[in-house]
């Protein structure tokens, strides 16, 4: 079993539940507090093992790629401010692995981004993948979580986490079978069902160790609008009694997809920040 060092990360959607904050900046780039959503993406990545990312970007996407790129020119003003600290901030950002980028043409499906990638990845080798929405806050990255299932398993592994019953029919909601306190056997997906209909509220979240055989199944999951569909190719391979494992991770997640969730992770990120958490705190005892 090969060890899992690469990550895709589809970043090439058009973000349009932030418009018109996104007409001209990748929704990926939106900061929280400090930094944009998708350097939290990246850094979980790396403090989880991997070592490449690979980006499957879009028209417009070209600030993700500056932002993981030397600035000469900002770090030479930064020197000569006298500015230590910032510097060591953005030169850490382009250190942090090693970054390809490949052009999604046309928004045709998440599992068509993910295929777009498929030539950086070895024909046998296994690879993590994050969407841009879901940060998890916790002790241990959630893909680290993942990844130590994969390991025991070598089988695909989806994140999974609990919401309210009202709330099942925004997701795609997972039918499991408990192996262990967090650990399930997946049955059955069912996407966006109505309340009455969702086997149970536990639903996947943006990350995934997927195998080989994800990607074959992928190259096979068309559907009649001519999009490709993660999910998908994972109720083929259910259909194939091939198994894949849902791990209920550890950790706060906040939906940076949505906006009451991107808000919610910046009061809490901001309540962390060394640089402004106790003016953040004193203003929010001051709400009424």
């Amino acid at each position: 079993m090969k060890k899992i060092k690469k990550a895709i990360l589809p970043v090439a959607g058009f973000g349009t539940r932030f418009l018109p904050a996104t007409k001209a900046q990748p929704k990926e780039m939106l900061p929280i507090v400090d930094k944009p959503v998708i350097q939290y993406l990246v850094e979980e990545a790396v403090a989880s093992g991997i070592e490449e990312i690979i980006f499957v970007t879009g028209r417009g996407k070209r600030a993700i790629e500056d932002h993981f790129d030397t600035s000469y020119e900002l770090e030479r003003t930064l020197v000569e401010k006298d500015k230590h600290d910032l510097l060591d901030a953005v030169r850490k950002i382009s250190g942090l692995a090693r970054f390809s980028y490949v052009r999604q043409p046309e928004p045709l499906g998440d599992g068509h981004a993910i295929l777009c990638a498929r030539h950086l990845v070895h024909p046998d080798e296994s690879v993590a993948v994050l969407f841009g929405d879901d940060i998890i806050d916790g002790k241990t990255p959630a893909i680290k979580q993942l990844i130590d299932v994969y390991e025991k398993y070598t089988d695909p592994v989806i994140a999974l986490c609990t919401v309210p019953e009202e709330e099942v029919h925004r997701f795609g909601v997972v039918d499991p079978v408990k192996i262990d306190e967090r650990l399930f056997e997946i049955r059955k997906f069912v996407e966006k069902p109505k309340t009455e209909d969702a086997p149970s509220n536990l639903i996947a979240v943006g990350k995934y160790i997927i195998t080989p055989e994800v990607f074959d199944k992928l190259e096979e999951s068309i559907n009649d609008k001519g999009e490709i569909r993660l999910a998908n190719a994972f109720v083929r391979m259910i259909e194939c009694d091939r198994p894949i494992y849902g791990y209920q991770v550890e950790g706060t997640r906040y939906d940076c997809g949505d906006k009451l969730g991107f808000v919610q992770a910046t009061i809490q990120m901001g309540l962390k920040h060394p640089e402004i958490k106790d003016r953040l705190k004193q203003y929010l005892k001051s709400l009424k």
